[in-house]
Parts: structure tokens; sequence; C-alpha cells
């Protein structure tokens, strides 16, 4: 009876080092997960210019689920080689609306007037004003 008892321990021991086991594998998983997100956006980011990061905060904000599938492949091309050039925002932002994802930039156009720059819509009013103040 006391071999019943033994044996009984020991499976018991068993099954709990398997399951710690498969805890800790779980975890270690979990971390690379996490990791490989983090290194494809660092990837990404690392081929972007002239406002590239910008359209891409824009378009995880806009589109999270899309945008993470497009930064997968685009990482994988860089990977493989396949992009060797970096991508800037205007590149970016075409590509994304040409696979539909019509994403919002909100953009202004300055001019500069003494100095100093003014927007667009601000000059137009300001010569309006003129306009009408001299009739």
């Amino acid at each position: 009876m006391s071999d019943d008892i033994d044996i009984e321990i020991l499976k018991a021991k068993k099954m709990k080092e398997i399951m710690e086991r498969m805890a800790k594998q779980k975890k270690e998983n979990e971390l690379k997960k996490d990791k490989k997100i983090v290194t494809e956006n660092e990837i990404m980011l690392s081929y972007l210019y002239d406002r590239g990061n910008e359209v891409l905060a824009l378009a995880e904000s806009q589109f999270p689920t899309q945008t993470s599938i497009i930064i997968k492949k685009i990482v994988e091309l860089i990977k493989i080689g396949e992009i060797r050039n970096k991508i800037s925002g205007g590149e970016l932002l075409s590509l994304f609306r040409s696979l539909g994802l019509n994403i919002k930039v909100n953009t202004t156009i300055k001019i500069e007037e003494h100095g100093k720059y003014v927007s667009f819509a601000d000059k137009l009013k300001q010569d309006q004003d003129k306009e009408n103040e001299y009739g």
C-alpha cells in the first residue's frame, strides 16, 4: 500500500513539473511574440523618412488591423531584400490608398510673408479684407 502512495506522490510531482514547464514556455512564447511586434515596428520605422512615421501613426490609429497586416508584409519584403530603399511618407500614403485605406491626413499650406509663415487660408482672408477695405 505504501508503494501506491509513493507512486501517486511521484505522479503528482511529475505532473507539477510538467505544468510548471508548460507555464514557463507559454510565458516565453508571449514575450517572443511581444518582441516580434516591437521588432517589426522598429524595422518599419527605420525604413521611413519624410513624415513616413506620421503617416504610419495615422494609419495605425484609423485602421489598426489592416495596418498591422500591411506592416508585416512590408517587413517581410524588407527581410528578403525586395525592398532596399527607404519609404517616404508620400509613398506610404499612396500604398495605403491603393490598398483601399483612405487615410485622412491633416494638411496645411503655409506661405512665407515678411519672414513669418502664415497659413494660406489666413493669407486669403487678409487679402480679401484689404480688398473690401479699398472697395
